[in-house]
């Protein structure tokens, strides 16, 4: 039997997210508004215009309570609690936000992030990068600029845009975004792409660059041979590529299930043949464990003893054994868990505008949420258990507080979070390392 009850209000003004209070003070740590200030952001036309560091903190801070579109950024707008933990008199409305961002172009774009990004690595105490790059395809509703048919596996014949992006896997953290329309290919614009991330990582060394087989491509290959940066890029199917798997003798048993072998290859175009590293799953011995792997090789469908492996190859200037090749490669699968992590927590496919510059602006300044997230994550949680936002907002951000007045002083405020007697410890524990917390930050530390 439920308790019965009746309801009251109180005048009391209460924040839902008193935990992001945790988030502000490291962006405060971390001087973020001074950087965003120097990096040459777009001015407002009027004089009643929103401060534009007000507009990227109020995304930040919307996009970390749960927004999913431009509408659910009132979600901060209305919460007078965190716009004076802010310091802001007013929150601004979501339209306001729209407006901004149509201020971008693709110069202000380029010039404004690749100072963001530049800086915000060049804090990280850390060298030596595995560089991933993936495309994914948002799928959109409407007639916005770019959004064209293109490929589009889930919804096809769909407008769609089809954005790149490169990931620094050792840090879970994300170096550069590009929006493309929806029918580019995974490899256009790439070098100029490659250009820009390396430009962002000036003072870092790229040990390892990774790609699927949507990059393999000549022009590709000789770049990264031009800059001297080692790569492995999973190999697209052809019938010379399935000739020389089908016809290698010399394999290496890794497990039950597994094997591995390497040969030379040298494709129609190319000056030199390159080292080439096979491996083959048998279907029936595989564990569910595994995961996807590339390729059954359909050419050979009839035929019982190539028909019952499945295969994947990938091409190499490394020259590590085979095995560590193809274990290093594996670790670019987690890549395809960012994206899901950006889309699902992050909304990234969700804040789109008319303006094609406007929406490559806010996706980035939404990367750039995604790689603060990473950092508290490294920096203040340090857990084996990578955590999604999701989880980070059940546990730390919804907790209901107030702001109050410290006795005898009407400049020092008192934050008051509604929390359990069990979880106040290690909240406070967080807090108290945030005193401690500074740029640059040695991310081994965790």
């Amino acid at each position: 039997m439920t308790l019965d009850y009746d309801i009251k209000f109180v005048n009391k003004e209460i924040s839902p997210f008193g935990g992001l209070s945790l988030f502000l003070k490291m962006l405060e740590r971390c001087r973020f508004s001074e950087k965003l200030e120097a990096s040459g952001l777009p001015l407002q036309g009027s004089n009643r215009g929103y401060n534009p560091i007000q507009l990227i903190l109020g995304l930040f801070a919307g996009i970390w309570c749960g927004a999913n579109c431009f509408g659910h950024l009132d979600v901060v707008r209305y919460d007078n609690v965190l716009c004076r933990l802010l310091g802001w008199n007013r929150g601004a409305d979501h339209r306001a936000y729209q407006r901004y961002f149509n201020k971008f172009s693709q110069a202000v774009n380029l010039r404004v992030f690749g100072e963001l990004y530049h800086w915000f690595f060049s804090q990280l105490v850390f060298d030596n990068y595995t560089l991933d790059f993936d495309s994914t395809v948002m799928v959109r509703e409407g007639c916005q600029e770019g959004a064209v048919k293109g490929y589009n596996p889930k919804r096809p014949g769909r407008p769609s845009h089809h954005p790149l992006l490169a990931f620094v896997s050792d840090v879970r953290m994300i170096a550069n975004y590009w929006l493309r329309p929806g029918n580019t290919s995974a490899t256009s614009n790439y070098l100029a792409f490659l250009e820009d991330t390396l430009s962002r990582l000036t003072g870092k060394h790229v040990g390892l660059v990774r790609m699927d087989s949507g990059f393999f491509s000549k022009d590709i290959l000789y770049c990264l041979e031009s800059k001297h940066l080692h790569y492995i890029i999973a190999c697209r199917f052809n019938n010379r590529i399935k000739y020389s798997l089908t016809h290698q003798q010399a394999w290496t048993e890794l497990a039950e299930w597994l094997d591995i072998a390497e040969t030379v290859y040298q494709a129609e175009g190319w000056g030199e043949a390159r080292r080439i590293v096979m491996v083959r799953q048998e279907i029936e011995k595989r564990p569910k464990a595994a995961g996807k792997v590339v390729k059954q090789l359909e050419l050979f469908e009839d035929e019982a003893e190539y028909g019952k492996y499945r295969y994947s190859c990938y091409v190499t200037n490394l020259d590590l054994p085979a095995r560590i090749v193809y274990d290093s490669y594996r670790g670019r699968a987690d890549s395809e868990n960012r994206i899901k992590e950006l889309k699902a927590d992050f909304a990234l496919d969700e804040f789109v505008s008319h303006n094609f510059w406007a929406t490559e602006a806010c996706g980035n300044f939404i990367i750039m949420a995604y790689n603060f997230m990473s950092l508290f994550r490294h920096a203040l949680i340090n857990s084996d258990k990578k955590q999604f936002l999701k989880t980070i907002r059940y546990e730390l951000l919804s907790t209901p507080a107030y702001l109050g007045s410290s006795k005898g002083t009407k400049d020092k405020h008192i934050l008051y979070l509604a929390r359990s007697l069990k979880t106040r410890k290690s909240f406070l524990t967080l807090w108290n390392k945030l005193k401690d917390f500074s740029l640059p930050y040695d991310t081994e530390k965790s």
